[in-house]
């Protein structure tokens, strides 16, 4: 490698540096206040970015001992992969109708349902309330497993639009010639062409489902029965008083599943968005 090439890969990544250190230091100030003592988190003359008094895992005892963390984390995981799975199923079946098949207004339908995604949920959360009381579902976490679907499916269905028509056609042609059905065609030959678009849908519906919190606030209110992300803020912030480093321990464990999924499979992550994007 030439000097010049050389310079210009180093000058490429200083230029990347800014945004990879605006990108990490939430979770780098995330980490730090959870492993400060208390007495240095409350103190003026502290240095914010630093440890100085000794690190501790106070916060993180105080955590997974004192409060119900381990059952509000197995609550967000149940609801998040039911909620994932249902809107993934859905949403592929009804992508794969809206970029093959052909029928009146085909195209408004997909513009229609990428608008419902944008519609916000604190315009939702309160018709919603009525349909979950009418189904008993009230202070329930399966209250949240029906009522995720509702922002998760429009989104699934617009992004596998966009990566289904980038499979050829000709593929499923060939497999209906041979006498499969259109059925099984598309779990046949186009499903597997598609894993990288379906991990990518599968993914972004899972940081939804993780991290959304008003549905689980107004759905769900009994200790045994809420998320994590309701737990962590509704028992660590009592009036003016907020426990920071336990705060801080909770959303840094909190963060771990997102962090091991993107990290397994980043590439289909990837390969999922730009091949939407591209066509």
């Amino acid at each position: 490698m030439t000097h010049r090439k050389l310079t210009n890969r180093l000058l490429a990544h200083l230029a990347l540096l800014p945004f990879i250190i605006f990108a990490v230091f939430p979770f780098y100030h995330m980490a730090l206040t959870s492993l400060k003592q208390n007495r240095e988190l409350y103190d003026r003359a502290a240095v914010p970015l630093l440890i100085r008094q000794g690190a501790t895992l106070e916060h993180y005892t105080r955590l997974l001992w004192e409060t119900e963390f381990i059952n509000w984390t197995k609550n967000s995981l149940m609801v998040t992969v039911l909620s994932t799975v249902v809107s993934l199923v859905i949403g592929t079946v009804a992508a794969y109708a809206l970029a093959r098949l052909k029928f009146f207004a085909v195209a408004s339908l997909g513009t229609g349902i990428f608008v419902t995604y944008l519609v916000p949920t604190s315009l939702l959360f309160l018709p919603l309330a009525q349909v979950v009381n009418w189904l008993g579902l009230g202070d329930s976490k399966w209250a949240l497993v029906v009522t995720y679907p509702t922002f998760l499916v429009p989104f699934c269905t617009w992004l596998l639009m966009g990566y289904f028509r980038t499979v050829p056609k000709e593929v499923e042609e060939c497999a209906m010639v041979d006498g499969a059905t259109r059925i099984q065609a598309l779990w046949r030959i186009v499903l597997p062409i598609a894993v990288p678009g379906l991990v990518c849908a599968a993914l972004f519906a899972f940081t939804l489902s993780w991290n959304e919190f008003i549905y689980a606030l107004t759905f769900t209110s009994s200790s045994d029965q809420i998320t994590a992300s309701v737990g962590v803020t509704t028992e660590l912030i009592r009036g003016d008083i907020y426990y920071w480093g336990s705060l801080m321990a909770g959303a840094v464990l909190a963060s771990v599943p997102i962090v091991i999924l993107y990290v397994f499979f980043l590439d289909y992550y990837v390969s999922g968005l730009t091949a939407g994007a591209i066509k």
